[in-house]
């Protein structure tokens, strides 16, 4: 499973992928020349463009994209640096207007991702979530990260790390995710080992952690009519408590249980939830 998005440029979409040996994300080179020419072939002129610029050969390579047809093709890709040089080199009224765009796009995914998660609890479809459980969270995620990336809601098949810190291989989810959904959630120690160990599993591709703090809230309201007051747990604590939690559970327990509200259904308290929670994943 590639982790792949496509963003949309005057409707033009731009494909993208993300290299785990260089931990960024490529763009495919034959749609940044459509985007800024609007040729008819795109991937003649970008070849075109490459032939007569030596350079280029050393500012893209190649990596796996899904073309039209369905199929997985070697497709040249450049990275952020390369995109400045590609966009250099071709002729376009529209540079200006492209390059604003790409330097947007990761916040403009992110604010297209929180919209959805403010849309999830303003739409009422919150409550047709399945609390607790791995397609629960799939729905979730599913909902959130829909129409961002193409693998929105699926179960990563890719071993995955953060950090130095591997998450649970994909091999081993399946077993992994049944035993997480078994686990007890009756009393606020039990919910929060729960939450740890699907943190841990880290099941997606991308927006595990914003999905999961959703997922924990609903298991609090069913079982104790209680939700966390993310705007009340401070960003450098909650990192360092979860990076610690792998280990030991008692500081996340802490900084959770301390803020923890009876107003499950606050408008205010939900909506400034998801603020913190994707204030929480900013780099």
């Amino acid at each position: 499973m590639l982790k792949t998005s496509i963003r949309f440029f005057e409707d033009i979409p731009v494909r993208a992928v993300w290299d785990e040996e260089s931990s960024k994300w490529w763009f495919c080179a034959a749609d940044i020349a459509e985007a800024l020419t609007k040729s008819k072939n795109p991937r003649v002129y970008w070849a075109t463009v490459k032939r007569r610029n030596s350079e280029l050969f050393a500012n893209c390579k190649q990596l796996k994209l899904k073309a039209r047809d369905g199929k997985f093709y070697n497709t040249d890709v450049v990275d952020e640096s390369g995109l400045n040089t590609v966009i250099a080199l071709i002729p376009s009224k529209r540079s200006e207007a492209f390059t604003r765009w790409m330097k947007n796009m990761s916040a403009s995914l992110d604010e297209k991702s929180k919209q959805k998660a403010y849309e999830l609890f303003e739409s009422g479809l919150i409550d047709n979530i399945e609390v607790g459980t791995a397609k629960g969270l799939r729905q979730i995620q599913g909902y959130i990260f829909g129409g961002l990336y193409d693998f929105a809601g699926q179960i990563r098949t890719v071993n995955i790390a953060k950090d130095g810190f591997a998450f649970a291989p994909a091999v081993y989810l399946d077993g992994a995710l049944r035993h997480i959904e078994a686990m007890p959630e009756s009393t606020p120690e039990e919910i929060v080992n729960k939450y740890v160990e699907m943190n841990v599993a880290h099941p997606f591709m991308e927006g595990n952690g914003r999905s999961t703090r959703i997922w924990l809230d609903l298991i609090l309201k069913k079982n104790l009519k209680k939700r966390v007051d993310w705007s009340l747990i401070d960003k450098k604590d909650y990192l360092a408590a979860m990076r610690e939690s792998v280990d030991d559970t008692e500081k996340i327990f802490s900084l959770i249980s301390g803020a923890l509200t009876d107003n499950i259904d606050n408008r205010e308290i939900i909506m400034k939830g998801i603020d913190y929670s994707y204030y929480y994943e900013e780099e």
